[in-house]
């Protein structure tokens, strides 16, 4: 016989407040983000969605309201974007963004838009509102397709993580709900790109290995190791240290040249984070020819600081980057003409050299394209795991 657990009253109060819940949740709006007040809604959302998400890292807030404004975002020179956040009365259910990078589709021939900072809470309508709000924008721009999650360029975040969701992410990646696959799957988005993600162990071996090999190099090329102190030293490499990865990067796909603008404010936001320490160039002849940028991991000092530099988030910060325990491989470049000459074994053994000046032994690399297998067999000389993976998706358009 069916025993009832529940008083009826109670029965119906809980069937009536689900009802309630679910019918708030699908009356929504998908509005554009045009005002202060909807700019504050679209950066500020990540932080509720994910507020007891324990490996989820916070942007800084005044840094992410810039991106979205050609006043204070350079990359506008060269793009279109607009962005919309899903609102009831009361909160907002998810944000998202489309871009048109034109220099983009002149280098690829296409006509690709691309959505960008997506982000929603677990509900289909939801999702498949901004999907079409940003897909609609689009074709009405007269593109035939749309891929992403991407950037207005290549350093900023890119791609849908859709495996590692137990790892706290550098904050040169990205991190996201794991329910969100299966939203861009049902959009009919389909698979792209990927990039892995390593961590790397240094061991003796690789220690050895980088070693002995660079100082070769070293000898047989003529190349010259620049080291760092203090972060005035490095002012003056900005300039060649970009220009090489115009030069580098430049067939990578979503990949399109840095302006000077642009270098300007990349160079002005990752400066102030910088440990010179950690910093590595190559000369040739005194020609920069190649570099690497290991960061002192920040993801703990960022959480701490909830989005916010002031009063006290630099604090954390500094903490970090004078006490480093993690190193995360920001960036690293050779000129083409150099690419073959072994430059990047020289890059890291003088990284590593440093890391055992700090007692580290962890490395992070940021994103990878999976198909780079000459990179991704480097690792081979360190104890390592492939820990992460994000997915740049595609979708054609149709009127």
């Amino acid at each position: 016989m069916f025993r009832q657990k529940y008083p009826f009253y109670v029965l119906q109060s809980l069937i009536l407040s689900a009802l309630l819940n679910r019918f708030l949740t699908v009356m929504f709006e998908i509005k554009e983000v045009i005002s202060k007040e909807q700019r504050m809604q679209f950066v500020g959302f990540p932080f509720d969605l994910y507020r007891s998400d324990q490996y989820w890292v916070p942007p800084i807030k005044k840094d992410e309201i810039k991106q979205l404004q050609p006043s204070t975002n350079p990359s506008f020179e060269n793009c279109e974007a607009k962005f919309w956040i899903a609102v009831d009365n009361e909160r907002c259910l998810g944000r998202i963004g489309a871009i048109i990078n034109h220099e983009y589709n002149i280098k690829t021939g296409e006509k690709k838009g691309r959505i960008s900072k997506i982000e929603f809470v677990d509900d289909q309508l939801v999702s498949t509102g901004l999907f079409k709000s940003a897909e609609s924008w689009l074709i009405e721009k007269g593109m035939a397709f749309v891929h992403g999650p991407l950037g207005f360029n290549n350093l900023d975040t890119q791609g849908l993580l859709i495996e590692g969701f137990d790892h706290l992410p550098s904050i040169a990646s990205v991190y996201h709900k794991s329910y969100y696959l299966k939203h861009f799957e049902q959009a009919g988005y389909t698979k792209e790109n990927d990039w892995v993600e390593f961590k790397l162990t240094l061991g003796e071996k690789a220690l050895e290995k980088a070693s002995r090999g660079a100082e070769l190099i070293k000898k047989r090329y003529g190349f010259e190791v620049v080291n760092f102190d203090s972060k005035e030293e490095l002012k003056k490499y900005i300039q060649p240290v970009f220009k090489i990865l115009n030069e580098a990067f430049s067939d990578l796909p979503y990949v399109t040249k840095f302006s000077d603008r642009l270098i300007k404010t990349i160079g002005d936001k990752y400066f102030r984070v910088l440990n010179p320490k950690f910093v590595k160039i190559i000369k040739k002849e005194g020609r920069v020819i190649a570099f690497i940028i290991g960061l002192p991991t920040l993801s703990s000092a960022m959480q701490k600081a909830g989005g916010k530099i002031y009063p006290f988030g630099f604090l954390h910060i500094i903490k970090a980057l004078k006490n480093p325990t993690v190193i995360d491989l920001l960036l690293t470049g050779v000129d083409p003409d150099y690419h073959t000459t072994g430059a990047a074994v020289i890059l890291f053994a003088e990284l590593q050299k440093e890391m055992q000046k700090h007692g580290i032994t962890q490395m992070e690399t940021t994103g990878m394209f999976e198909t780079n297998l000459t990179a991704i067999s480097n690792w081979k000389n360190y104890d390592h795991i492939q820990h992460k993976r994000r997915r740049c998706f595609v979708k054609a358009l149709s009127a």
